[in-house]
């Protein structure tokens, strides 16, 4: 049998939705390490399974990505303003609520794309996690000296002088498996780009490579440049291989990320029909 998917990707950060409530993928895990995989497959950094809840205002939508290690990841700064332009697009809305499991997140339609507003961030060692005493800061660990830090997945995020001239598939890799982490980590490296804002790069966990943008990276290093003095700009532009994104700061103290998302094309994928009982 097969299973209809609309391909959106946020600033080059793309993925697959599939309209959980219309069709059941027996084996996610499976489906997403297949179709993901950009050489035998359609290619993607994951595959979104949405749930749609109409009846509520402003409309929710229950989010779960799988990753292409067919692992599922609490969260996605990208995934979720792709999942909101999805959501808003059927129900005629300019904004949605977003329920993920590290929280539920507003986002609305901008003139120049989708904000959505993130889950709390935090620096604490138990949160992140990693395996300290104290929050980490500016720390070596395996050769590369970090930040951690929590916006709804863990990020070990870097300040070089020039993200270009770092190799991230030889230094990100011992720093997104080191001992310290038990659920392993994000990697990102960013560097200054003379107004205020940043160049990004990030290595992500689950994907097990270098993304064209990742979102919660982007906050990631908004909020330690932040914390770290390296900047007061607000919002703090970002701006990863794929396209530019905005990170602001409201009344609330939470990270607001904003940028484009585009729906690219529509599929289907095969999979193996639902087992009756």
């Amino acid at each position: 049998m097969t299973v209809p998917f609309q391909k959106y990707h946020g600033t080059g950060n793309d993925f697959l939705i599939i309209h959980a409530d219309e069709h059941t993928v027996p084996d996610r895990g499976e489906l997403a390490r297949r179709e993901c995989d950009r050489t035998d497959g359609v290619g993607a950094d994951g595959i979104l399974f949405l749930a749609l809840e109409e009846a509520f205002r402003p409309p929710r939508v229950v989010m779960t990505l799988v990753q292409p290690d067919g692992e599922t990841a609490p969260m996605c700064g990208n995934g979720a303003r792709c999942a909101a332009e999805w959501a808003m697009q059927r129900t005629d809305t300019d904004s949605v609520m977003i329920d993920t499991q590290a929280g539920t997140l507003r986002a609305d339609r901008t003139a120049d794309g989708v904000a959505v507003e993130m889950t709390e961030l935090s620096f604490d060692p138990d949160e992140i996690p990693v395996d300290a005493d104290e929050g980490v800061f500016e720390e070596e660990i395996e050769g590369l000296e970090v930040t951690m830090v929590n916006t709804g997945v863990p990020h070990a995020v870097s300040f070089v002088d020039d993200v270009d001239d770092v190799d991230l598939e030889a230094v990100a890799p011992p720093v997104r498996h080191a001992d310290v982490f038990p659920r392993g980590t994000n990697v990102t490296v960013a560097s200054p780009d003379g107004d205020g804002g940043f160049y990004q790069r990030t290595y992500e966990r689950g994907v097990e490579g270098e993304t064209d943008s990742c979102g919660t990276g982007a906050v990631a290093i908004a909020v330690v440049a932040r914390r770290l003095g390296f900047t007061d700009a607000d919002p703090v532009d970002v701006r990863p291989p794929g396209g530019d994104l905005q990170v602001s700061f409201n009344d609330r103290g939470r990270a607001m990320l904003a940028g484009p998302v585009e729906h690219e094309f529509d599929g289907e994928v095969s999979v193996e029909p639902p087992v009756e009982p």
